[in-house]
Formats: C-alpha cells, structure tokens, sequence
C-alpha cells in the first residue's frame, strides 16, 4: 500500500497539485489519468521518491519495495539485457554481483566461505534461484528473444531497449508497480501480453497511460487527476468516463439552478424593496440570498480538439493498386512481392511485430522512398495526405510560428484569421498561435500535423501511429474524426480502440506475406486464437 497526505505542488504561479490525499491499496491497478500538463507523470514521481513535493508525505510499508518504469533509455547502455532486468531488483542485483565476484576469486579464504553461506541465504530468500527463469519468461512475453539477451543495451534499437526496461520493472514482484506509459512502442500483441500479466499481478499497480483499452483492460480503479486534485472512482476508463461525465451534468444542473434562484431573489429585491407593504419579504429574500452559495464552474484542464477530415471529392473506382512490391532496410526484407488492392470504402489497418516494414511501406505510397522492385499506382481521383510516424523534417524551421507554419498547408486565398481560427480548433488559442515551432511538445506537433492533413482535402488518409504524444481528450477526437472520414483509411496503431473501431479491413504483414481479411480487428483477434487454438490440438494429438 502506498499512501499520499496533503500533497501540494506549485511551479511558481501554476498550481499542480493542492492538498491532494489518496491511498493506492494491494489488489488493485490504478490508471492515473488527466490532460497533458496535468501532472500525471509528476505525480508518479513524487510516489517513486525521485521529486519533493512542495507540501506533503509519501507513505508505504517498511519491507514495501517500489518498481518504476525507467525513461532512460541509455542509462543502462553498458549492461548486459539480462542484469539490466535483474536490476529492477537492487538488493537482490547487489547480492547476486557480490556472490559471482566472491566465486570467481582464485584464493577462495574461509572468511569467503562464511559470507558466501550467508550470501546464499539471503540470495535464496530474495528468489534469486528463479531470476535466471523469470527474466526469460518476462523478455520472451516483451518479444525479445534468447539470443539477445546477453547483448550490451547499446546494442539493442529503441523499441527494444524500451520492453527490456520494461521487464525490469516487472521483475521481482514488487510491492508497488509504477508505470508511466508502458506500451510504447508496443505492438498489439505485446500489449496483449502485458494486459494478461497485470491481470494476473497480485499487488499494487499505477499506471499512467494514453491507450483506453489497456486502461479498460486492466484497471479496477481510475484516478483522474483535474482542477488541482485526484478523484478516484471504482471502474475502468469507460465507467469513469461516464461517471464523470454524469457528475459534472449534474454540478452543471445544480449550478445553474442556483444562478436562476439567485436572479429570481434579486429580481424581488430591486422591484419592491422600496415597497412599505412588501419590505418584509423583501428583507426576508434578501437573508436567502446571503445564504445562497454560488459556485462557479471550476475549469477543467481537460480540451478536446475538433478533428474533422472532409475530402474535397469522393474517391473514384480506383483508389489504389500495389503490385509485387519489395523493399530492404540495411540488408534485412520488409516486405516482398507484396501486392494489395485497395477499394472504395477500405479502411485497412496495417498490423504485425514489425513496425518498421508498415513505416516503410507508408513512405513508398507516400513518395518518399523508393521500392526495391514492384510497383503502385494512386486512382486519378485520389489525392492522398500523409501522417508519418517521425515528424522532424516538417518543423526544421524554428523560427517560423504556428500561424506562419500553418498558412504553408492553407488555402492560398485565406486570410490569417481563417488560420488562427483553425489553430483555435485544435487547441492553440490566442498567443499560443504566436508560440515557435522550435518549443512545440510532441502532442502539439501531432496536433498541428493533425491539422496539416485536415486542410488538405484528402480523400485517403495515410497514418502512422498518429496517437504516440497525444493526450486521451486528443485520441478520443482523433478516432471519432477517423470513424466519421467517408472515404479511405490506410493506418497503423497501437491503439487498440482505435483500430477495433475504426478499421474494416486487417492486413497483418508477416515474414511470410500479408494476411489480408475483410473483418474488424476483434473479429480478426477471435479468428487468430481459435485457429491457434486447432493448431495446438492437432500438435496434441500428433504428439499422443
């Protein structure tokens, strides 16, 4: 259990948090939520003891051990994968480093023999005789494979180094678990495999993460952090979305009945507190008016931008035509003879464990990278719009603001003020129009290529991982846009919602070619499990 008192938190004039007291109990997995800016990711760190708050406590038990998902991902470059994950448990890393120097000494005196005795108690008690099995079963859960598990971290990508550091903080059942976005860079699958294990946890966990399913899947509890406080209620994400949207109706309501009373005493009071025969009452109205309470609104840090994609012109009957096309990167095969027909209507999502073929296959339809061999051919009716998954290129001039950036992707015949009034859409209101691209965060980067793409009039979208840096409210309008797009999607995420509810049509990309089904992603789910499920039994029976 983990328990915060009157937790307080001010940068400068910005209050973060203010008397803030909640307790996290064994059993249970939180999903801290709230806007960007919010102070999810600070809150974590306040639990984890890495910052001080400015007023407060942290609480937990004496023998509590705390596991928090590193962000570093080159803290640990020198390392080998395997004592990287051990390292998720300290004490136990530190006896088993002691242990091996003390057996590796050529002149093995009896003093070592006594502290190798005691060594060995303490290395038994920590469960250090199952480190070797449990870190395989995590890494092998994550999708790294034997044979790099005794590499060096700088070896690995980035995508890698992030699921080794992620079954660091799994390993060792720890007491509290802290989690601050675990299922970046994540595949579906993986993620798949990370809701089953925390299904399965049996202590604490706090999870700060962007993705409704996974909050959906493995949340009893959802601490929402807004107006400087965290309330907890009962329930996944959905049940809190409805919760608190009810709530806040509700505090609308009384609000506003309120404010009608108020006029309606006040009203009395003006027309006939001058009155002789009515003065009484006046008077008496105007004691009910001193004990009115009027609360006005608090504001929530909470913004939902407005993402509509409207195409200038239907698609016509030929959208898009792919034929045997093949592609290398640094010598390894992304794809080959890969050949797809898209049609009216199709929204694909692209799906399989490797990223960087669905990135490479977006860029060539796209036009900025060339095929191997193979071909495609765009319909005459189509212009298409591009959401890359790597947006530096599009920003490397600082100096520009956001008005004089977006007026690149505009009309040439609007005026500045159709320009910031679109910014104003998606969130970039008043000055913050006038902000530099150089000191954008990546949420609002996805936002403004967001709107880059809307002003388009594109009638095929291309998108990759358009949700990575976007806060729930943006996701959230970012999937009812894409639902709502009449003409064609061709898309990858690791958003479970969004591909469950938005895709009709699945191509996984294997090394063996592309699955290609006409069927929503659940559907394509269920299909795979029962089919390996077949597999199993005929392997069973053969076996037998």
């Amino acid at each position: 259990m983990i328990t915060a008192s009157n937790i307080a938190l001010s940068y400068g004039k910005r209050v973060i948090f203010q008397d803030v007291n909640i307790k996290f109990t064994p059993g249970n997995c939180y999903g801290l939520i709230g806007a960007n800016g919010a102070g999810k990711s600070t809150f974590l760190k306040i639990l984890a003891g890495q910052l001080e708050a400015d007023r407060g406590e942290v609480s937990k038990g004496k023998r509590e051990r705390i596991a928090v998902l590193n962000q570093d991902q080159f803290a640990f470059d020198e390392y080998t994968v395997f004592d990287t994950v051990v390292m998720g448990h300290k004490k136990l890393y530190k006896v088993m480093a002691e242990r091996e120097a003390l057996y590796a000494k050529a002149d093995f005196t009896e003093e070592d023999g006594i502290r190798s005795g005691e060594l060995e108690v303490t290395f038994g008690e920590l469960n250090g005789y199952e480190a070797e099995a449990e870190a395989a079963v995590l890494l092998n859960g994550l999708g790294i494979p034997e044979e790099m598990r005794q590499k060096r971290m700088k070896e690995l990508d980035g995508s890698d180094k992030v699921r080794v550091l992620l079954a660091q903080a799994l390993f060792g059942n720890p007491d509290i678990l802290l989690l601050d976005e675990p299922t970046n860079q994540l595949d579906l699958e993986t993620i798949k495999w990370l809701e089953a294990f925390l299904f399965r946890f049996q202590n604490t966990v706090i999870i700060v993460s962007h993705d409704r399913h996974f909050l959906n899947q493995v949340c009893t509890h959802v601490a929402d952090i807004d107006y400087g406080k965290i309330q907890v209620y009962v329930g996944n994400y959905d049940f809190w979305y409805q919760a608190s949207q009810l709530r806040f109706h509700q505090k609308e309501t009384e609000s506003k009945k309120a404010k009608a009373k108020a006029e309606e005493l006040k009203e009395f009071i003006r027309r006939f507190s001058s009155n002789a025969s009515k003065a009484k009452q006046a008077t008496s109205r105007k004691k009910l008016l001193d004990k009115l309470t009027l609360e006005d609104m608090p504001i929530s840090s909470r913004k939902y931008p407005y993402i509509v994609f409207k195409p200038e012109r239907p698609c016509g009957d030929i959208i898009l035509e792919i034929d045997r096309l093949s592609k290398k990167i640094d010598g390894v095969s992304m794809f080959e003879d890969l050949s797809l027909t898209v049609n009216r209507g199709d929204k694909i999502a692209f799906v399989g464990a490797n990223s960087l073929a669905k990135t490479t296959l977006f860029q060539i339809l796209a036009g900025e990278l060339e095929p191997d061999s193979g071909s495609f051919r765009w319909g005459v009716t189509i212009k298409n719009a591009y959401f890359p998954k790597e947006n530096n290129s599009y920003f490397n001039n600082g100096n520009l603001d956001l008005i004089s950036w977006l007026r690149q992707y505009a009309p040439p015949n609007e005026h500045e003020s159709f320009v910031r009034g679109f910014l104003g859409k998606m969130l970039f209101v008043g000055e913050e129009a006038m902000k530099k691209t150089s000191v954008l965060s990546g949420g609002e980067r996805v936002r403004c290529m967001l709107s880059r793409m809307m002003l388009s009039g594109a009638n095929a979208l291309i998108l990759d991982e358009p949700t990575n840096h976007l806060d729930l409210e943006s996701i959230t309008s970012l999937n009812n846009g894409l639902i709502d797009f009449p003409e064609v999607v061709l898309f990858a995420s690791h958003d479970h919602q969004i591909v469950s509810t938005v895709a009709n049509r699945i191509v996984e990309i294997t090394t063996d070619g592309i699955i290609d089904v006409m069927m929503n992603y659940d559907e394509y789910l269920a299909m795979k499990e029962a089919s390996l499920s077949e597999d199993n039994e005929y392997m069973e029976m053969k076996a037998a």
